[in-house]
């Protein structure tokens, strides 16, 4: 049951417990409005309190790590960039 319709019986049950003056004699419409504002009451009440279970959630800030990193310099010669590159070359036998 949501809120609206907690409300709405709170509402529906007030208007039978104090506005409607009716006698069905096997009813009584008192008694009526008053079920119904305590069933609204019940449901608004665990509605409010699913909500508040429902939305505590834990938000993790993201960790910032400082990288500092030298700016690439291209290497040009003769006016024509050159790329760099590293190179690994294990020759077997040698142990490092």
């Amino acid at each position: 049951m949501g809120i609206g319709a907690s409300i709405f019986l709170i509402a529906l049950g007030a208007i039978l417990a104090f506005a409607v003056d009716a006698n069905l004699g096997w009813l009584d419409l008192n008694v009526v409005g008053w079920v119904l504002m305590l069933a609204g009451l019940a449901g608004l009440l665990t509605t409010l309190y699913f909500w508040n279970t429902r939305r505590r959630t834990v938000v993790a800030a993201p960790v910032r790590q400082r990288v500092v990193a030298e700016p690439v310099v291209p290497v040009q010669q003769d006016g024509a960039v050159v790329r760099e590159e590293y190179r690994e070359v294990r020759r077997p036998g040698r142990t490092v």
